[in-house]
């Protein structure tokens, strides 16, 4: 049995910055709007890197295995459900699509 993970804590959250890029298609200068809010270890096997957009309460939670690999199953959470104009004229576009399509995809009862 391994007693430690065989990726480190930096190469995860590494690893799941450029899977979020990956994932949206997002620019080098797109990813200075992201900022890792936690990484921690799971057991021996995994880690949870919780990735946001600074200042917002948004975040994209994904695993990220010993192997290297993320789980293409990420989890978004926000306790927001849309994008107003005038908040997504704050960020470049591909960071406010990002932003607009996560939150609507979200199930929010209230009006």
């Amino acid at each position: 049995m391994l007693s430690h993970l065989e990726i480190s804590p930096d190469d995860a959250q590494s690893r799941a910055l450029k899977f979020v890029m990956d994932e949206w298609k997002l620019t080098l200068s797109d990813q200075e709007w992201l900022t890792v809010i936690n990484n921690r270890s799971i057991g021996e096997s995994w880690y949870v890197v919780e990735i946001g957009v600074e200042g917002l309460p948004d975040k994209w939670v994904v695993q990220v295995y010993d192997t290297g690999e993320c789980d293409p199953d990420y989890t978004f959470m926000s306790p927001i459900a849309s994008l107003d104009p005038s908040e997504a004229e704050l960020y470049p576009p591909a960071i406010a699509t990002m932003l607009q399509t996560e939150r609507h995809t979200l199930h929010v009862t209230g009006d």
